[in-house]
């Protein structure tokens, strides 16, 4: 049985661009990916519910919406939505990994300058904590399992890692004065 997918589409004023951008931010924490002339979503009753409040928004901001539900007819152009949804899941945790990245080199850097004080852990929490959330929003979005996933899981079990032993070694520091 084919899946059913969600179609939306929406036309508004070319200026201000504060309400187009918002329409295309609300998209993309849904996950939708742009196909062609739609954004396009796996069929769930909360999303129809999100497209049409974003339906009212769109009318709010003098534009029009379209939503539709439906099954796309020919295989190639589904698995062309299947792997849209994959590449853009798999940016997002790209994306990710690169920041986890960062946050070794930060780490790394602030032990090698030996700078063991306690505004330093609570800034690697901080962020430990900023990239933690960030997985959740790109996971909650993957849709259709993309590969970096599981990459991105070890990368951050690598930081919380990396930050376990610098709060530990700051901690054996301050002990010490």
């Amino acid at each position: 049985m084919k899946p059913k997918w969600l179609f939306f589409s929406y036309t508004l004023p070319t200026r201000p661009s504060k309400p187009r951008v918002h329409v295309w931010r609300q998209l993309r924490k849904l996950g939708a990916v742009n196909c062609q002339a739609f954004w396009v979503l796996p069929f769930s009753k909360e999303r129809v519910e999100e497209l049409k409040k974003l339906t009212v928004e769109v009318e709010g901001f003098g534009g029009q919406g379209l939503l539709i539900d439906g099954k796309v007819l020919e295989g190639k152009q589904e698995e062309q939505i299947l792997r849209s949804f994959v590449d853009a899941r798999n940016e997002e945790y790209l994306e990710l990994i690169d920041k986890c990245e960062d946050y070794f080199k930060e780490i790394e850097h602030e032990t090698e300058r030996k700078n063991f004080i306690f505004a330093e852990v609570e800034e690697n929490e901080e962020e430990l904590t900023k990239l933690q959330q960030w997985f959740k929003k790109i996971e909650k979005r993957d849709l259709m399992g993309a590969p970096l996933r599981k990459t991105a899981i070890e990368k951050l079990k690598a930081c919380e890692k990396v930050y376990e032993e610098f709060a530990g070694t700051v901690y054996e520091h301050q002990k010490r004065r």
